[in-house]
């Protein structure tokens, strides 16, 4: 039996990158996917094919996460299409790097907005589903950034750093109802935010690697599918850093 057989995930953020390979290895778990993102577009539509080939039911939808509206809005159409949650992963995010003298008051705003209420707005939209079936797995996407911090990223590393205490205080408030909210925190994974780096600042990040290499978004996915699985039944609140040992 697959790890995620009869189970619907819901993952944000999931066109590209690392929510991506989310929803792909849940789907060879077994697991049903509504997966949403700012917009709809070819990379949507190719995801759905890819989960349908590997036989299971997907669906994307446009929906901005930022908004508790949008939110609420997807939630409900995916209760709707699926009939129930089983899996929440809190992945959309973006980043507005530069250093405290020149980030701007917009720039904070939209990476707090974007990387840390999202996970507040899908968290509210799927709780009384998840309290009412009185099972689930909340999986929130942070950063070794929002474990160490890091110069010219302080508008990031604070919306991770508040990503952990939001995943621990879930984790005691919904444990007695069997809901289950864990962090994952990768390194420098190689996505095409990633790609776009100079060749010098990816050398420096790499040689910090004591695996002298950068992660791949299946990496993130598989412990991921950990978190979503009865393999963890007994793991909450917890921060799992997915780093390479960058972060030791």
């Amino acid at each position: 039996m697959k790890l995620l057989e009869g189970k619907t995930a819901v993952v944000t953020g999931a066109s590209r990158g690392i929510g991506r390979s989310i929803a792909l290895k849940f789907a060879s778990e077994g697991a049903d996917i509504a997966f949403s993102d700012i917009r709809y577009d070819e990379q949507a539509e190719s995801l759905e094919k890819e989960i349908a080939a590997l036989g299971q039911k997907a669906k994307g939808y446009a929906s901005d996460a930022s908004s508790f509206e949008d939110s609420e809005k997807f939630i409900d159409e995916v209760l709707k299409d699926f009939g129930k949650v089983d899996i929440l992963v809190n992945n959309a995010g973006i980043t507005r790097d530069n250093l405290m003298l020149r980030m701007s008051e917009q720039d904070w705003d939209l990476v707090l907005t974007i990387n840390l209420k999202s996970a507040f707005n899908l968290t509210k939209a799927v709780q009384r589903s998840m309290l009412k079936q009185r099972s689930g797995s909340i999986i929130n996407m942070s950063s070794v950034v929002g474990v160490s911090g890091n110069a010219g990223q302080a508008n990031y590393a604070a919306s991770k750093a508040g990503m952990i205490g939001f995943t621990k205080s879930i984790a005691q408030e919904f444990g007695t109802r069997s809901i289950r909210c864990n962090a994952i925190a990768p390194g420098f994974i190689e996505t095409e935010m990633t790609a776009k780096l100079p060749d010098d600042v990816r050398s420096d990040w790499i040689n910090q690697i004591p695996l002298k290499r950068g992660g791949k978004p299946e990496d993130v996915a598989d412990v991921a599918t950990f978190l979503a699985s009865e393999l963890s039944s007994y793991v909450t609140g917890q921060v799992i850093q997915v780093c390479g040992g960058m972060n030791t």
